[in-house]
């Protein structure tokens, strides 16, 4: 049985975006809560850890609506032409 590349192509493509999508969000809030416990034991105070991590949660969503809307508004490209050559193709060879 012979895999389609195209669908193989896409699995990776959204298996990487999702894998961005957890690094964008994991990476600001773990600088973030580790800046603050640092904070914390520097100072001898216990709120800065708490007050960083919303920081980081919300510079982690930013990151997040800012990568998603750049997805969404960027213009036709390769995949989808590769796409729509590929469905073409297949339109022809089962009308032969």
């Amino acid at each position: 049985m012979k895999k389609d590349k195209l669908y193989d192509r896409t699995v990776y493509q959204s298996l990487t975006m999702l894998l961005q999508f957890g690094i964008n969000m994991v990476v600001p809030i773990a600088m973030m809560t580790i800046l603050g416990i640092w904070l914390d034991r520097k100072f001898e105070k216990g709120y800065f850890t708490m007050i960083l991590f919303v920081v980081g949660a919300i510079a982690g969503g930013q990151n997040i609506y800012r990568m998603a809307k750049s997805i969404y508004s960027a213009p036709a490209g390769k995949d989808k032409i590769e796409k729509e050559k590929a469905v073409k193709g297949k339109e022809e060879q089962s009308k032969l």
